[in-house]
């Protein structure tokens, strides 16, 4: 093996850390932050290229309406894995109104989480088109449009 080249970056880090899925290296988004300012315009306030291999983000027009899909479903996981936590740790009746609390509960960590799980949705939506390349230094960025 060589001792020179780079360890490729690991898939999950990358994606949590909402790092470029083609390079896997550069910062997506401008502000790491998604609770610096809550507003829309700075939620979704990428940057137009990848600062390191220069892939375009948003590869055509309505590109980013897929997300949609992608928010539910990671909305759904998060508020199945809530569901089993609270059935495991409190438990599920309907006598008591403990199903009552456990919606209102998962609601609210829905609600706080939500601008994390835009950004989370975008780039989930990004490494599915976009696949990773090892070579990305000396291959042209990938182009839809």
């Amino acid at each position: 093996m060589n001792e020179d080249a780079e360890p490729q970056p690991g898939l999950l880090w990358s994606l949590f850390t909402m790092r470029c899925p083609r390079c896997r290296r550069g910062i997506i988004y401008r502000s790491p932050n998604p609770y610096k300012h809550i507003s829309a315009s700075h939620i979704f306030d990428m940057n137009d290229k990848c600062p390191v291999c220069k892939q375009k983000f948003n590869l055509e027009p309505g590109f980013w309406m897929g997300t949609a899909y992608v928010s539910y479903a990671v909305a759904i996981c998060l508020s199945a894995v809530s569901f089993i936590g609270w059935w495991i740790i409190i438990g599920i009746s309907v006598d008591d109104n403990r199903v009552l609390y456990w919606l209102i509960f998962n609601g609210i960590v829905l609600l706080l989480l939500q601008p994390w799980l835009m950004r989370l949705s975008r780039v989930i939506f990004l490494y599915l088109v976009l696949k990773y390349n090892k070579n990305y230094e000396n291959e042209d960025p990938v182009s839809f449009c």
